[in-house]
């Protein structure tokens, strides 16, 4: 038996695991709805979403130039029937008017045509755009270390990939098109306008200055509504999602008047949010159709005028009302516009806050490969090497930590609670890189390693037992996708999982639903069990994996577990110290050091910690 000086050191274990969660900061970014995004992350999010479908960008960009030019040359056309066909039909030549009915039909339709083109290219575009977004949102949570999904909620990502999306599907699919027919609609009928008389086209434009002011203060102030709307939804998301993942303590401990009281409080500032983005709106409305009448009288009056005076065609006065109302059209369109662009800023920028994180495990730039075994042991040595770290939450959890565990053996670690067991754990799966020393398999450090090549050698068995939705089948296959039937079948019966899989309505085909719900807490721990025995991992770590069972099926558990763990190396984090009786060797940590390391038997029959802790344990079986 060997006894390691304890020396204590300040710092708790991981959140999630041993300890609880230290209390956050409020200055941690985690915290807040919008993550940190890089200056110009938006705009070059936006330009990659686009660039795969530019060519079909720019098709629909110039049929919607074809198709404006073929709108807007209609009061054009009215201005030549009254003052050319009109007079040219009183002296009984009918040529002018019918050329006139023909040429405004036939730019009706050939904008109509173009139109239903523009909107089939903008809706392929939109969709494929958004379906991108959707995988990249997916994907890049997936690849997010264990740091980030600890502190940034799964609510927040779901509001990521659900609300903030649909806000950007809107602005697609039904605000660009506005953008564009305004923008084409003020550059076409401003040079008209100047063409047919550029004296009163230049009046009319200067009294659509104002209505730009509007709009611009309009942006700004919408801009900071739209931001706290979308705050809001996220938070009202979150509890949601929060309460019904909770569901079980939240009837057990009579949680319900509360949560509806803080729902109702989330919901209120929604509704607030959502008050103050329809009151600017309705602000918006009001002052631009005051401008924009007023601006179409001044210009009648001023145009009657010069009509009255000879200066002045009536058909040129005509079709500049009928601009100006095609001008000044599109304000209630615009508004909507403007608030799709700002819920839709809002939403892209918390976006690409998400998708400007990066992985705390990344990828090896040169990546090693684990050296060929030899002989029919499949084990590897592992080793901790002046491994130090800690927990963003918290202090240093690991000091300074030095470990190795020969190929094939198995390796128990207990100690109380915040001792750094599980976080000992974490770090030989490569959920986290320590800060400081390395850990290594067969001497080829971890981070040295792809995540496929790393997760072929060690596999870890966590006491959630998580089962995704599908069958009994399906969710022991994903320790080894190429598996047949009957190789899961072995597996199962090697842990002992097979009898009550096949008294199963369906067997292996039994739909688990949702988080496993069908089968009880200790069946899915021993599903998990077979699922990792398919991987055939080199290293495995079990990390309370029987927690959930009872007395005789954690026993039954332990006899399969002899054939499971022969051969491979093993590390069995455990409170209950019936599970180290399987051990080759016990490691008894405290403050983040092994301060008692030897066999069971040697432990037990010492007077150490480890003697004291297994004394207490038969006690209390008695």
């Amino acid at each position: 038996m060997t006894t390691l000086a304890d020396r204590p050191v300040d710092g708790s274990d991981e959140p999630g695991a041993d300890p609880p969660e230290p209390a956050r900061q409020k200055s941690d970014p985690y915290d807040r709805d919008v993550l940190p995004t890089p200056k110009g992350a938006t705009r070059a999010l936006l330009r990659e979403l686009l660039r795969p479908y530019r060519a079909r960008v720019w098709l629909a960009a110039v049929v919607l130039v074809v198709q404006q030019a073929a709108v807007q040359v209609g009061p054009l056309i009215v201005a030549y029937a009254i003052d050319r066909a009109i007079p040219a039909l009183r002296a009984h030549d009918k040529g002018p008017l019918i050329a006139t009915a023909v040429g405004y039909l036939g730019c009706a339709l050939l904008a109509g045509v173009l139109q239903r083109a523009f909107i089939r290219l903008s809706g392929t575009v939109s969709q494929d755009v958004l379906l991108d977004l959707r995988g990249r949102i997916f994907r890049h949570a997936q690849a997010l270390g264990l740091d980030f999904h600890e502190r940034y909620t799964s609510g927040r990502i779901i509001a990521r990939a659900t609300s903030d999306v649909e806000s950007f599907r809107e602005l697609l699919s039904e605000g660009m098109q506005e953008l564009f027919d305004v923008a084409l609609s003020v550059l076409y009928i401003g040079l008209v306008l100047l063409y047919l008389d550029w004296a009163l086209g230049l009046f009319a434009l200067a009294t659509a200055l104002p209505l730009a002011w509007v709009m611009r203060s309009f942006h700004r102030r919408s801009r900071r509504v739209y931001t706290r709307r979308s705050a809001a939804i996220a938070s009202v998301i979150v509890r949601f999602t929060e309460t019904m993942n909770g569901i079980r303590p939240v009837q057990a401990f009579r949680r319900e008047r509360d949560n509806d009281a803080a729902f109702a409080e989330l919901n209120r500032t929604h509704e607030r949010a959502n008050g103050d983005a329809i009151v600017e709106m309705g602000r918006f409305n009001v002052t631009s159709w005051l401008i924009a009448n007023t601006s179409v009288a001044l210009v009648v009056l001023w145009g009657g005028y010069r009509v009255a005076s000879g200066s002045l065609e009536l058909g040129v006065l005509a079709a500049f009302v009928l601009y100006l109302r095609r001008l000044y059209g599109p304000i209630d369109p615009l508004g909507m516009f403007l608030n799709s662009w700002q819920s839709a800023a809002a939403s892209l920028e918390k976006i690409a806050g998400l998708l400007a994180q990066r992985p705390s495990v990344p990828e090896p730039a040169r990546p090693r490969a684990l050296p060929v075994q030899s002989g029919d042991r499949p084990g590897r040595t592992v080793a901790f090497e002046g491994v130090r770290f800690g927990y963003r939450t918290g202090g240093e959890v690991l000091p300074r930590f030095d470990l190795s565990i020969p190929a094939g053996q198995t390796v128990a670690v207990v100690g109380a609670t915040g001792a750094g067991k599980s976080t000992l754990a974490k770090l030989l799966c490569r959920f986290y890189d320590p800060t400081g020393g390395r850990v290594t398999l067969d001497g080829v450090d971890l981070r040295e390693l792809t995540v496929p090549e790393l997760r072929r050698g060690v596999v870890m068995v966590t006491q959630e037992s998580f089962l995704f939705s599908g069958t009994v089948a399906e969710n022991i296959s994903l320790g080894n996708p190429d598996a047949t039937a009957a190789e899961m079948e072995t597996a199962a019966k090697a842990i002992g999982a097979h009898d009550f899989i096949a008294a199963l309505p369906d067997g292996y085909d039994t739909d688990v639903r949702k988080r496993g719900g069908r089968i009880s807490a200790g069946q899915r721990q021993l599903v998990a069990f077979a699922r990792a025995l398919l991987a055939d991992p080199a290293v495995l770590v079990l990390d309370e994996a029987t927690s959930s069972l009872d007395v005789p099926s954690e026993r039954a558990v332990q006899q399969a577990m002899d054939t499971v763990l022969h051969g491979r190396t093993a590390v069995i984090i455990a409170h209950r110290l019936s599970t180290v009786e399987i051990a080759d060797r016990v490691l008894v940590m405290e403050s983040g050091r092994v301060v008692e390391d030897g066999t069971p038997a040697e432990l037990i029959d010492g007077s150490g910690r480890f003697a004291h802790l297994h004394q207490a344990w038969r006690d209390s079986l008695v």
